[in-house]
């Protein structure tokens, strides 16, 4: 471990962590796996995950830097004799709108490398271009060359709302990257990294030999940091009672591996902000396209804390069929949770969410969407947390009709979903949990029946909402259901109060027109969780 005073956060120059004493851990053991093991790589990871950074890692031990991996792994592990000539394009910074714009960028990452190498290209389109480039730079430099392609994607997610722009974008992409299936005989090694992972026939086309590292157990720690490695590098930072929540906050993301790790931009910042508990990774970047996703197709949230799908799922997703539980996946807003393997062998993924930060901020994200003022959610997000402290129900009630009734009209407008059971308690799980009270989402299966469950201190509020219209009378009232079911045996020994709460929601009304509750436990037991 290097002796480091300075946060790399968002830095993703190599040479810049190591020079400036920054806190790097070392991943350069996977650089000599991956170049013992083949040739040809793909990897996905969550925007902020450090692939930039392991593409400049790469770069600089095939361009020969010895003396930055001096005391890593790599520095008696590498033939440092041998130097490549090196292709890094990255599509990371900016954002393109349209076909036109991707061909001029592509042009001037090309250019770029033309000049630094003091090349002439006599091709004009651009696969023409690439592969030129390629073939003269093995001729110049006498060693085939080593390809890194950073944010393969990005031209093609940032217009995912706009359809026609993405299949031009993928159009353009597969141009360029039709060039590295001709040019063979000319490279060395390729290493292509993105958020999403976009069907191999869709993009890279002929490229049959590329390795997809994404679910692979033995990469599952190439980017991220597992809490080993937390612990080892700052563990002069960190009291050990502290790790359960900090773990609990930032630790959490799984691909398919035996080990969770960290998002490294999140925990950095932690460190950096005197340890600060707030949400760092989730605010660098606002994903509008996708809470506009949720909304369209009347996602419901709970389950966003337990979501079951067959493996065969996670290589399903393309721009003809956008897929939003997979799209929060390779996002980075769920991850692996468990995989359970059935009577006939198949394996079933258990997708939820990774972390306290990814939940508190993706819920509250959406709530503040929904209302376009954060001034009035923390308005009443107060006064729903001030009802459960002094057991004021007229309070509480008054607050969830205020939630309701504070909805812009032109939201309805927008969106056709006062009459979809499933927006009451999404909206309302949303706010919830965006308040950072702790919530567990029961029964998610069952649409037309919802559960909530509070745990608020020592105390449980157990929630049942249903929706009535004028043509339509309930047969058992949401109270009587959640005592009928006996939905709070399960907490009886364990807590203090508990109180049931029946919310009954008017779709005509877009709001509560009934609300009931009863205290089925009434000891002041003290639980420590």
């Amino acid at each position: 471990m290097l002796v480091a005073n300075k946060f790399p956060i968002g830095v993703s120059s190599f040479e810049k962590i190591i020079e400036s004493n920054s806190y790097y851990i070392d991943k350069t053991q996977f650089v000599e796996k991956l170049v013992t093991e083949g040739d040809y790589y793909f990897l996905s990871r969550p925007r902020r995950f450090g692939k930039s950074l392991f593409l400049d890692t790469l770069k600089q031990a095939f361009l020969g830097k010895e003396k930055l991996f001096k005391g890593l792994y790599l520095e008696n592990n590498w033939n440092w004799e041998e130097k490549y000539p090196v292709i890094h394009l990255s599509f990371g910074a900016g954002e393109l709108r349209n076909l036109a714009e991707l061909t001029i960028k592509i042009n001037e990452l090309l250019q770029e490398i033309m000049n630094n190498h003091q090349l002439e290209l006599i091709n004009t389109s651009i696969s023409g271009k690439f592969q030129e480039l390629i073939k003269k730079l093995k001729a110049k430099y006498k060693q085939n060359v080593v390809i890194l392609i950073d944010e393969y994607d990005k031209p093609m997610l940032d217009n995912l709302a706009n359809h026609d722009v993405c299949v031009d974008m993928r159009s353009g992409l597969r141009d360029l990257y039709s060039a590295i299936k001709d040019s063979d005989a000319y490279i060395k090694f390729v290493f292509i990294t993105g958020v999403s992972k976009f069907s191999k026939v869709s993009l890279f086309s002929g490229l049959n030999n590329l390795r997809d590292l994404t679910y692979n157990q033995e990469y599952g720690a190439i980017c991220g940091y597992t809490q080993k490695e937390l612990e080892a590098t700052f563990n002069e930072l960190i009291v050990v009672d502290e790790l359960p929540r900090i773990k609990s906050w930032y630790n959490g993301y799984n691909f398919m591996s035996d080990v969770s790790v960290y998002n490294p931009f999140s925990i950095l910042n932690f460190f950096a902000d005197k340890k600060t508990y707030r949400n760092y990774w989730f605010s660098s970047g606002s994903p509008n396209f996708l809470i506009n996703l949720l909304i369209q197709r009347k996602y419901y949230l709970p389950e966003l804390k337990k979501l079951m799908v067959p493996e065969i799922y996670l290589d399903s997703f393309d721009i003809e069929k956008i897929d939003i539980n997979l799209l929060l996946f390779q996002s980075g807003y769920l991850t692996v949770a468990n995989v359970i393997t059935n009577s006939d062998g198949q394996d079933s993924i258990e997708f939820s969410v990774p972390n306290k930060e990814v939940e508190l901020s993706l819920n509250a994200y959406i709530v503040n969407y929904i209302y376009g003022d954060i001034a009035t959610t923390y308005s009443l997000g107060n006064n729903f947390t001030q009802a459960l402290v002094n057991h004021d129900f007229t309070r509480l009630k008054d607050s969830i009709i205020s939630l309701f009734a504070s909805i812009p009209y032109n939201w309805y407008v927008k969106n056709d979903i006062a009459h979809y059971e499933g927006f009451y308690c999404s909206l309302f799980y949303a706010f919830i949990v965006g308040m950072g009270h702790h919530v567990i989402a029961e029964d998610v299966s069952s649409k037309g029946r919802v559960d909530l469950t509070i745990i608020y201190k020592n105390e449980i509020y157990i929630f049942e909402l249903k929706t009535t219209n004028s043509k339509q009378n309930l047969t058992k009232g949401p109270l009587e259901q959640i005592k009928f079911k006996g939905y709070a045996n399960k907490y009886i020994e364990s807590y203090g109060k508990i109180y049931a709460i029946g919310l009954t929601f008017n779709e005509e009304e877009r709001n509560l027109v009934d609300f009931k509750y009863e205290q089925l436990k009434h000891t002041n037991k003290v639980v420590t969780e």
